[in-house]
């Protein structure tokens, strides 16, 4: 429940109106805050936003929503919030994952039953691998809803996460330092190629790193989450809705956005934030926005780099030896609708080549409209296709003849699978890293995290709270990580920390 407005109210700032800094902007403008989110980009929802052409709406980036299920975050926060949940349909198959040289995919059902006599035929003698995953699931899910704070930084931060801990919670503990490559060998299936194949393209996906190097806690939960009472939907329209909402109920409770607004770096005083530099793009006019609290909804690096030579040395020097993030390419296509197959699933991953490393255009992560959903006109498709790259190439170069290169590549490959001909191609466009830079700021245009390795997840990641006062981080540099669901549910720790150094 929402507290009781403050007499006098706390002037925050929020940088950044991705989902996790709208959730963060809106529960505290309905909190009582006074409250101010600042953009750069000419839409709302960074990654999870939506650009419309030649009657085709995309989503940039996220194309699935977790956490609409009654309990689940979204719904939790919308609730609060007052506001009703978007419209959306569930994804089942949650993906369809299509390996080298197989013409059939593994469903990843809905449901719980469904999918594990799917995993067991596509994987004979995986049973306790399995197992395991919802096992751990069961107990981190149980201790996340209890809402822990990872990891802590005070005394106030350490009991809410000492609340939540269990009898069950136990379980996780011998596991902690391990991760899914360490679980295949210890139930014996280090040398199951195709298993490590499927792992390793799913994975990528959600922590941006390999089995051999996603932490196992975090694996059980995204490898477990499409299934019921949980699951993954598609929204009605767009992502755009999600954003939408959000800022709805922000100004709806007095808070205000401000998008084409440039921050430039935060300023400090005696140690703590006094303000922000803001840039407004449309006239150029600079000026500075005072703050009593910040909320940076951006990257870990992008955070470094506003506070200049005020960022802690120590903070600094962890952040550059993180391992490099992964970019992305896109491929967004408007087609007739005979080029989509029949029944084809909403969401579908194809790895085309056994042989190199997982992206690259090596695997793509597809999704595609469907009749009626508010994406394309009648008689027309949406395909969005994305591969993971490094960002640093597209940062020299040919870069013009590097993106036309990876367009086609890709346009090719999906033409395995959908009918895609010069007749059946309305529209094409694509995005690299330097586009996602470009509008979302993000540094070098990286997305998804910082990945989900040990040493930076959960008691060991990045903390919401930074080591200046006041100052605080949201989003996927932040436990639990990447989509929707997880930077929202940064923010809202964020949220109650604010709240409980105030009251």
């Amino acid at each position: 429940m929402p507290s009781p407005a403050k007499s006098n109210k706390s002037r925050i700032v929020v940088i950044g109106a991705g989902i996790g800094g709208l959730t963060a902007g809106a529960l505290l403008a309905h909190r009582g805050y006074e409250v101010i989110i600042l953009d750069q980009a000419i839409v709302p929802g960074g990654c999870a936003s939506t650009f419309k052409r030649q009657g085709f709406t995309f989503d940039v980036g996220a194309t699935q929503v977790a956490g609409l299920e009654p309990g689940g975050i979204h719904h939790r926060i919308f609730a609060e919030l007052e506001i009703d949940l978007p419209a959306s349909t569930p994804c089942d198959p949650a993906c369809a994952v299509y390996l080298p040289g197989e013409s059939k995919p593994i469903n990843v059902w809905r449901s719980r039953e469904k999918w594990q006599e799917e995993r067991l035929r596509q994987f004979p003698g995986s049973q306790d691998f399995w197992k395991l995953l919802e096992d751990l699931f069961k107990a981190s899910w149980a201790f996340q809803g209890r809402d822990p704070v990872l990891p802590p930084r005070n005394l106030w931060d350490l009991w809410q996460l000492t609340q939540a801990v269990r009898p069950g919670t136990l379980i996780t503990l011998p596991y902690t330092f391990m991760t899914v490559g360490d679980a295949l060998r210890g139930c014996g299936l280090e040398s199951d190629r195709r298993l490590r194949t499927f792992l390793d393209l799913q994975l990528k996906l959600y922590s941006q790193v390999d089995a051999e190097e996603t932490a196992l806690l975090y694996a059980a939960t995204a490898l477990n989450v499409s299934q019921l009472p949980q699951g993954l939907f598609h929204l009605q329209g767009s992502m755009q809705v999600l954003s939408d909402l959000l800022v709805k109920a922000l100004e709806q409770d007095g808070g205000k956005l401000l998008m084409r607004h440039t921050v430039e770096s935060i300023q400090l005083k005696d140690g703590k934030p006094t303000g922000v530099v803001i840039r407004n793009q449309k006239n150029g006019e600079v000026w500075t926005q005072p703050a009593d609290e910040i909320v940076a909804n951006v990257t870990v690096q992008n955070l470094v780099q506003l506070l200049g030579e005020n960022a802690p040395t120590g903070y600094t020097r962890r952040v550059e030896k993180l391992p490099q993030a992964s970019g992305a390419f896109v491929v967004y296509l408007g087609v007739k609708q005979e080029a989509i197959p029949a029944n084809c699933p909403p969401h579908l991953q194809f790895l085309y080549d056994e042989e190199g490393v997982i992206g690259e255009n090596n695997s793509l992560f597809v999704s595609v409209s469907h009749p009626g959903d508010g994406r394309a006109p009648d008689g027309f498709a949406t395909i969005i296709a994305s591969s993971f790259v490094d960002p640093n190439p597209w940062w020299s170069g040919d870069y013009e003849t590097m993106k036309q290169e990876y367009t086609e590549k890709a346009i090719a490959k999906l033409a395995q699978f959908f009918h895609l001909t010069p007749e059946t191609i309305t529209f094409q466009e694509a995005a690299t890293p330097r586009t996602f830079a470009r509008y979302t700021a993000r540094d070098l245009g990286v997305v998804g995290g910082i990945g989900q390795r040990v040493p930076t997840f959960g008691p060991f990641g990045f903390a919401n709270r930074t080591p200046i006062k006041h100052l605080w981080l949201v989003g996927d540099s932040t436990h639990p990580g990447e989509g929707t669901a997880g930077v929202s549910y940064s923010a809202l720790t964020v949220v109650r920390q604010i709240e409980a150094q105030i009251m």
